[in-house]
């Protein structure tokens, strides 16, 4: 688990992905859920709430840019 969260750390800083910390979160998607698995139908919203703060973010640096 650590391993594999470093890697993706480390790729998306790499990238300049914008990284949104949620420990639970990433717990419950890590306990639900294997990579490339669908997201629980528990886990939406909570995962929807990311997706919108970072398609927030990269409209925003759009519109600076």
């Amino acid at each position: 688990m650590d391993y594999l969260a470093e890697q993706i750390l480390r790729i998306a800083r790499e990238s300049n992905v914008p990284i949104v910390e949620d420990p639970p979160l990433a717990r419950a998607l890590y306990a639900s859920c294997e990579v490339d698995d669908e997201i629980p139908e528990s886990l939406f919203r909570a995962v929807a709430r990311v997706l919108a703060y970072v398609y927030r973010l990269r409209t925003r640096a759009r519109d600076v840019g």
